[in-house]
């Protein structure tokens, strides 16, 4: 298990570092003056020299990079070429609100597709699994930002039942948050649970197949007992491993339900320091939704080599 777990570890900090200099050196060969378009157009070149050389901007690629990376490690992520303000000021709250919606939207659409997969799959064929089917992919197929777009007319402009943005007022409590966050979170359930309890319907319909199964109930085992120990064991190794990838979606791939519901998340940091063009702003926000995204996968190996030992095994003898 040391050895597996390393190897992904390993393999992920590869992953992090190319990663970091795709972002990097992207960014740095695009056309345009960093000192020129944080003064304006009319700031004089002496001027516009300076800040580059404060900046930095001036220097090789190579020396920014490394200065750079130096300061990740150290803590230090600088700061952002728009506002002067530290990086990590506006980060860490901005990661903190993504991870809000991620939870609450993981806490409802986890169990219930697992539970909308193996229904399916008990009565594979049937109408209850044809509705299921269909429905959630159905729901897939329509964008996130419609979704949104629906459930506040409805729910919010027309029922009134929940606001109509996501911030909420200073001081709030949990549930008060989870009540303006159950929107936005209705609206990534509606994209993910087709896929993800197609998968589980897979995995169920498979294991319901399998020898272990048959000689399961051969014995007399009550069919709870051989659904919970048996099918669902080796059901949910597909799916979490689809339900890791969807991670780094939510947390820095919600840019459009964000903009809607007016939520300073990660995403919209990203968006925001696109269109500003604030370049060490948007590698820090990228580069940490690349370490959860990492950190993400590297728990669903675990949790697939402990309900397989196989996984770990296999990988130790390569």
């Amino acid at each position: 298990m040391v050895r597996f777990v390393a190897r992904r570890v390993a393999l992920g900090l590869v992953t992090l570092l190319l990663l970091s200099m795709l972002v990097f050196f992207m960014a740095n060969v695009l056309p345009g003056n960093v000192g020129r378009r944080v003064l304006g157009p009319f700031a004089s070149p002496t001027a516009v020299a300076q800040l580059n050389h404060q900046l930095g901007t001036d220097k090789p690629v190579i020396t920014q990079y490394f200065k750079q990376m130096k300061g990740y490690v150290s803590g230090d992520m600088g700061r952002s070429v728009s506002t002067r303000q530290p990086i990590s000021d506006v980060l860490w709250p901005a990661l903190g609100h993504s991870i809000k919606l991620a939870v609450l939207a993981f806490l409802i659409v986890v169990p219930l597709s697992i539970l909308g997969g193996v229904i399916a799959a008990l009565k594979e064929g049937s109408t209850r699994d044809r509705v299921i089917t269909v429905g959630g992919l159905s729901a897939t197929a329509v964008p996130d930002f419609v979704w949104a777009v629906l459930l506040l007319i409805v729910f919010s402009l027309g029922l009134g039942i929940f606001p109509s943005t996501a911030a909420w007022p200073d001081g709030s409590g949990v549930l008060t948050q989870i009540r303006y966050l159950l929107l936005p979170a209705f609206c990534l359930v509606f994209v993910l649970f087709g896929y993800i309890a197609r998968m589980a319907r897979a995995g169920t319909i498979e294991a319901l197949d399998a020898d272990y199964t048959r000689t399961a109930v051969i014995k007399g085992l009550p069919q709870r007992k051989v659904l919970w120990r048996h099918v669902l064991r080796n059901s949910l190794l597909p799916t979490i491993a689809v339900i890791a990838t969807q991670v780094g979606y939510l947390m820095g791939g919600l840019v459009v339900i964000e903009l809607i519901f007016n939520y300073q998340g990660i995403g919209q940091m990203i968006f925001r320091a696109a269109t500003q063009k604030d370049f060490p702003s948007l590698e820090a926000a990228v580069l940490v939704v690349g370490v959860v995204f990492l950190l993400s996968t590297l728990a669903a190996d675990i949790l697939y080599s402990v309900l397989n030992p196989r996984v770990r095994l296999g990988s130790a003898d390569q």
